[in-house]
């Protein structure tokens, strides 16, 4: 169990309508985390949320890559970039906080994705690793040292926010049955799932369940 308290925080990684059935990057079963991070944001007295929030010449979609599919990787002057289908474009019903949570105790939203040249899964760097998104100044200045999180997808949003979270010094938990992934096949029969539960578990990440919390 981990108790409630001034040091820690509740977040919300990208539960958007985009991520969920009937939206642009469809995260299977996406919806079906809603009730249980609500029960979550009884628990937790203070929350911060991200969201996708993205131009529509973004370069991390397929649709601005002549000849390109979604889900195929190319190379961009910071590295490796996963091409998306078109989603949580700014402004747009699909990019808003899902209209189902309980945004009573969010006391901050990062909007990341901003720059139609730069992607961003982390809620505290763009995918360049250099840029940050100011979260990390944001909790630091409340005293903030504990955060859970959980969202969509946990595989990519989840996980990169988990890892830089953890290696900026935070202690850092994944609420499993609050998030779900896309699990993208990365070879050898594992997928992106496996490989991100492996690289977090390393950096000291914990994985438990909502109902682990309320005990």
């Amino acid at each position: 169990m981990i108790p409630p308290g001034d040091t820690t925080i509740l977040g919300l990684v990208d539960i958007q309508p985009a991520f969920m059935p009937g939206g642009g990057l469809p995260v299977p079963d996406g919806d079906r985390i809603v009730p249980v991070v609500n029960r979550l944001l009884a628990r937790f007295p203070r929350a911060f949320a991200t969201q996708d929030w993205h131009p529509a010449n973004h370069t991390s979609f397929a649709a601005n890559h002549p000849g390109r599919s979604a889900y195929e990787t190319i190379a961009l002057p910071y590295g490796a970039q996963v091409l998306w289908p078109v989603h949580a474009v700014a402004g747009t019903e699909e990019a808003m906080i899902h209209s189902g949570i309980d945004q009573s105790r969010i006391e901050a939203i990062i909007r990341k994705g901003c720059r139609p040249d730069l992607d961003s899964y982390s809620a505290f760097f763009e995918n360049d690793r250099t840029t940050p998104t100011g979260l990390d100044g944001w909790l630091r200045q409340r005293g903030f040292s504990d955060v859970v999180l959980c969202g969509l997808a946990t595989d990519f949003c989840v996980a990169w926010s988990a890892k830089d979270a953890a290696r900026l010094g935070y202690s850092v938990t994944i609420v499993e049955d609050a998030c779900r992934g896309i699990a993208l096949p990365s070879g050898e029969g594992r997928t992106t799932m496996d490989d991100a539960r492996d690289r977090l578990t390393a950096l000291g990440v914990r994985f438990v369940t909502a109902e682990m919390l309320a005990g």
